[in-house]
């Protein structure tokens, strides 16, 4: 694969989340109702689209428990095929709960999408970064799970791309913590060349971002590496909203998409290769 440009996702690729952002969601949502989903929801709402943010799929799979408690009859794969089929994203989740045969006064009030982004935050920074970051008093104090995100890519990964290549970042971070990611890892970006929740409303996987980050380094071929459908589907809108540049998704098997099955849905997608770790990027990429 000959490229002159290298893009980073961080969750799921550069660092492992399991355990801290993914873990939040579901004990966000099981702290203030009391029931929640499991982590083989969170990737039903991951393959769904539009859940690149999750403090959005965090606010989706509550109304998903708030339904369920209010007489929807569906199971989760159910619930998120309904959301893929209306595009994705926390819109079409509401839209789901709005067309269901429900009372929306059961659902849609006691929904908190304020509440659970302030719980969300709580778990995930813990009360000493939650002070820094979001400028007021936790509502409990906790450690933070965001200290609990073993590191994925080796150094020698790292040296072998900033070497070789252009980098970029794309990730759907508050700016504030893929910096904190970044340092953790070892990698230094320019502010110019990474691309945070901050940055852009649309997420992924619209394209602006991708291309504008190729222009940005001055590429004409680019390889995009991320951990989710969203991911590939990003570089695949990139290669039809910019027929001057080719673009290339890679799959990453070290998120929520592993194995055999999460190489098929990766190819499914339009991803260009699947690698095991961002540790064999190096071998696929030519400069």
């Amino acid at each position: 694969m000959d490229v002159d440009a290298v893009v980073l996702d961080i969750d799921g690729v550069l660092v492992d989340v399991a355990d801290s952002y993914r873990r939040a969601i579901v004990e966000s949502v099981d702290r203030v109702y009391g029931r929640t989903i499991d982590d083989a929801g969170i990737q039903r709402f991951k393959d769904a689209g539009g859940f690149n943010n999750d403090w959005e799929l965090t606010d989706a799979a509550a109304l998903y428990v708030l339904a369920r408690e209010a007489g929807y009859d569906g199971d989760v794969a159910t619930f998120t095929d309904a959301v893929a089929a209306r595009g994705g994203g926390l819109d079409a989740a509401e839209a789901v709960v709005r067309a269901a045969p429900l009372d929306d006064d059961d659902v849609f009030g006691r929904w908190a999408p304020d509440r659970l982004r302030e719980t969300f935050q709580a778990l995930y920074l813990g009360a000493d970064l939650y002070r820094d970051l979001e400028g007021g008093e936790p509502p409990f104090e906790t450690r933070g799970y965001i200290h609990d995100e073993p590191v994925l890519v080796e150094p020698a990964t790292l040296e072998t791309l900033t070497e070789r290549f252009a980098v970029g970042v794309l990730t759907g971070r508050p700016a504030a913590e893929a910096a904190i990611a970044l340092d953790r890892v070892g990698l230094s970006v320019p502010d110019a060349h990474r691309f945070t929740m901050d940055d852009w409303a649309a997420g992924k996987p619209h394209p602006r971002a991708l291309t504008t980050l190729a222009d940005r380094l001055d590429a004409a071929r680019v390889a995009f590496a991320g951990d989710t459908l969203d991911d590939v589907r990003t570089a695949v809108n990139a290669a039809d909203a910019d027929a001057d540049r080719t673009y290339y998704g890679v799959g990453v098997l070290t998120g929520g998409l592993t194995g055999d099955s999460g190489r098929r849905a990766y190819e499914d997608a339009g991803a260009a290769a699947v690698v095991e770790t961002v540790n064999d990027l190096p071998d696929l990429l030519d400069s």
